[in-house]
């Protein structure tokens, strides 16, 4: 007999940053950044959290290693976990996870926070701020659908 249930998936636990300018509310920028390993992707900073580690910290942490500094103010935080699935493409890459499981922020850049992407080890090449809109002109496919609903949450709760 044939075991039709499928595998247990297995989802990294990870922390993602919707940032937006130090001219916000005045002004909804979003910054995006382009990785370094796949040209033309496009994406919030985010990364995996560590042994230990609450979401908070991550957070933290991550944006010092991947834009060189963590000089923002959390504005929201979504409630919901928001699971993905990776593309065939990247789920070897990322073995033995199937997806990832992330915590969304909302921050806003200090005005005093200096962005600096030839950190340590750099995951991006280049940033820009964008409007709403075009953040789905540059980001990568598979992550449309989640930002489409995160974002939505933070309009929703009044902050976009």
């Amino acid at each position: 007999m044939q075991n039709t249930q499928e595998k247990q998936k297995r989802y990294r636990p990870n922390v993602a940053a919707v940032i937006l300018s130090s001219r916000y509310p005045n002004e909804c920028e979003f910054l995006i950044a382009q990785r370094n390993d796949i040209k033309g992707a496009w994406q919030f900073p985010q990364g995996g959290i560590d042994e230990g580690e609450n979401p908070k910290e991550a957070l933290f942490r991550e944006l010092g290693e991947e834009i060189g500094t963590s000089e923002v103010e959390i504005i929201a935080e979504c409630p919901q976990w928001i699971k993905y699935d990776f593309p065939e493409t990247i789920s070897k890459k990322m073995y033995p996870f199937d997806g990832q499981i992330q915590k969304y922020f909302l921050v806003r850049l200090k005005s005093s926070a200096k962005i600096n992407l030839m950190t340590h080890t750099p995951e991006f090449d280049a940033y820009k701020f964008v409007t709403y809109k075009e953040i789905f002109e540059y980001v990568t496919h598979f992550k449309k659908r989640v930002y489409k609903n995160i974002l939505g949450y933070f309009k929703d709760e009044g902050f976009l």
